[in-house]
């Protein structure tokens, strides 16, 4: 079994881990699944019972006030896991410092930033989030964002299309295969972007596995990173669909953990630097 490196996870404070779950669950409009607790410790704990051996981490301030106090519990529980976490810090753009709030990002050792136009209703090509944008690609600090959604129009293809045109340096992971909901307008706007990469969260189980195999092969494997999105869906069933989708185990290694090593800048196990087969 390959390594497996978990690209997009969400994690709360056990106080309000439920009470935040409870309010993504809504914001989709109910979940298929019942989605997880939402903590850090439960995250390592059904991982490695699905054969997860690292994770990527964040959360999202939805005002200012939160952005510090976020990145610095992201930051404690990447301290506390052991070498098993990376985290990602939050921004907002109605903060009155951009650049502080990416200076405390860095300092806590945060690996990049995480924004969800959505839930933060605010326009993904809005000239406040230009301003983030452009100390990102000038730290050359990756960008997860929340793509898509045909409820809304936050952060849809056109949107991180002028975004993706108008910082061409900009390392973008657009979430959900490009955009939740309108996947395929997605794939058709922004497959041409060297500069963007795609993860698999929230995606397959509405896709099925020929659309999804489909759409993976338009970006390259080497631009697709695994993710689950936590506590949202139950790991082992991800993995599993995405081995039924009979992709190459060159497409599986970069999927599963290369391109997430590469992109944060991980170390590799040991293991990583030989040729390893999947289950």
């Amino acid at each position: 079994m390959t390594r497996i490196i978990d690209s997009h996870c969400h994690i709360y404070p056990e106080k309000i881990a439920q009470k935040a779950v409870d309010a993504v669950e809504e914001f989709y409009g109910g979940l298929p699944r019942k989605p997880w607790g939402g903590t850090a410790s439960e995250l390592l704990r059904v991982g490695a019972e699905a054969g997860i051996s690292h994770y990527v981490v964040f959360s999202v301030a939805t005002s200012p006030r939160q952005v510090s106090s976020i990145n610095r519990f992201i930051a404690q529980s990447v301290a506390e896991s052991g070498g098993t976490m990376t985290g990602l810090g939050t921004m907002h753009p109605d903060s009155d410092d951009f650049a502080r709030d990416l200076s405390e990002i860095e300092a806590l050792g945060l690996k990049g930033v995480k924004l969800h136009p959505d839930i933060q209703h605010f326009e993904a090509d809005d000239p406040r989030a230009f301003a983030i944008y452009t100390l990102c690609e000038e730290r050359d600090l990756p960008v997860c964002i929340h793509a898509g959604d045909s409820r809304y129009d936050f952060s849809n293809p056109e949107r991180l299309s002028r975004i993706l045109e108008s910082f061409p340096r900009l390392r973008m992971i657009a979430a959900h295969l490009g955009g939740w909901s309108v996947w395929e307008n997605a794939t058709e706007r922004l497959a041409r972007y060297p500069n963007l990469m795609v993860d698999t969260s929230s995606s397959i189980y509405w896709l099925g596995l020929d659309t999804t195999r489909r759409l993976i092969r338009v970006y390259g494997s080497e631009r697709v990173l695994f993710g689950t999105d936590y506590p949202l869906w139950p790991q082992r069933p991800e993995i599993d669909d995405l081995l039924a989708m009979g992709l190459e185990d060159e497409e599986y290694e970069n999927i599963f953990w290369r391109n997430a090593v590469k992109l944060y800048g991980l170390c590799p196990d040991r293991d990583e630097t030989e040729e390893t087969k999947h289950a």
